[in-house]
């Protein structure tokens, strides 16, 4: 089947490794291992952190806890590359086979991920351990923080448009228990209830199935990029987050969504389906009352909230995978809206062909 010069996202695979807590016993770890070593008002942050019925379970690219909450920087990056190549792997084969194909049919590749750094990047290794073409285009990207899935996107989606032919797999990847610490900063007793680790990989073609790739928008607001980045603190990432994020990251999506839809004379009213960044909670909350989204239209980004936490970039991706299971009818437009480091916010405009 030829190509029609339009991009489409013809499938996707989520993963996430086997390994999961539950809250309740993800608190009993951090309580044996941490009591007498933090402030009794960070435990009581703990407690109440984990307490919250808005995430249930999270998954872990760890063989247990024990060595996990001990291992030294070297073998957190060792674990990183493991785990981030592994994930990856699975998901672009699930993906490809999703769609019907196999990795010979692949000409690019685009990795994101933010949560650790490996020079050459995770592109390489999976050329190696997939077998693909040495004369593919092939990108690593970094930087984006939670939103980095859809400049990913927009990356990928232009080197399927420049190749009538092509198949371009997007692939976002976070192994955000890498830049696990522990500590009495409020950012990391936040950080450590709501994060996860998972992967996830779209397959992009030409040909009129799928959703259609429309538009794309970004906002930045440089000023704000203290409110949440990682910084490098005893040799180790370490997680910044600001208490007034979710009002910061709310005005920022409202700016995108506009700067999306307005160009094609569409209103947030004409958008059934909303692939949103779980984030957390009081962020979901604050999105949804500054752009006006029904519960209904939210239901997904909970479910995977409650389910896997908060994943960093593939987590808008487990959020669309949740939309396309409930099903997409032809027609029917569809918004993914991510943000995290710069302080920034991004958004794709899908219509299912």
């Amino acid at each position: 089947m030829s190509g029609n010069g339009k991009p489409h996202i013809a499938s996707l695979s989520v993963v996430a490794p086997p390994f999961a807590l539950g809250q309740a016993q993800s608190l009993e770890h951090l309580l044996r291992h941490y009591s007498g070593k933090l402030k009794p008002r960070s435990m009581s942050i703990i407690r109440k952190l984990f307490a919250h019925p808005g995430i249930l379970k999270r998954h872990f690219a760890i063989d247990d806890v024990d060595s996990f909450l001990t291992e030294s920087p070297d073998r957190r990056i060792a674990r990183f590359n493991r785990w981030a190549v592994e994930l990856s792997e699975k998901a672009i084969l699930n993906a490809l086979a999703n769609a019907g194909l196999t990795v010979n049919s692949m000409t690019g590749l685009v990795v994101n991920t933010c949560t650790g750094y490996i020079c050459p990047g995770i592109s390489t290794y999976l050329i190696e351990k997939l077998g693909l073409r040495r004369d593919m285009k092939v990108y690593d990207l970094v930087g984006s923080g939670c939103g980095g899935a859809i400049p990913n996107l927009e990356v990928a989606g232009s080197l399927v448009k420049n190749s009538a032919e092509g198949v371009v797999v997007s692939v976002s990847v976070e192994i955000c228990s890498a830049t696990f610490q522990m500590g009495d900063d409020l950012s990391l007793l936040i950080s450590n209830a709501l994060f996860g680790d998972g992967a996830s990989a779209a397959v992009l073609w030409n040909r009129s199935s799928g959703l259609e790739l429309i538009a794309s928008a970004s906002y930045y607001v440089p000023e704000d990029r203290d409110a949440i980045r990682y910084v490098h603190k005893n040799g180790q990432l370490h997680n910044q987050l600001s208490t007034n994020l979710d009002d910061l990251v709310r005005k920022a999506v409202s700016q995108v969504v506009v700067k999306l839809l307005k160009p094609v004379s569409l209103s947030v009213a004409d958008i059934k389906h909303w692939a949103l960044h779980t984030g957390g909670e009081k962020i979901i909350n604050a999105v949804k009352d500054e752009i006006g989204l029904s519960e209904t239209q939210l239901n997904p980004t909970r479910r995977i909230l409650a389910e896997y936490g908060n994943m960093s970039s593939p987590t808008v991706w487990f959020v669309l995978n949740e939309i396309l299971q409930e099903g997409i009818e032809s027609g029917e437009w569809c918004v993914m809206a991510a943000f995290g480091a710069g302080l920034s916010a991004h958004a794709y405009l899908l219509r299912k062909s």
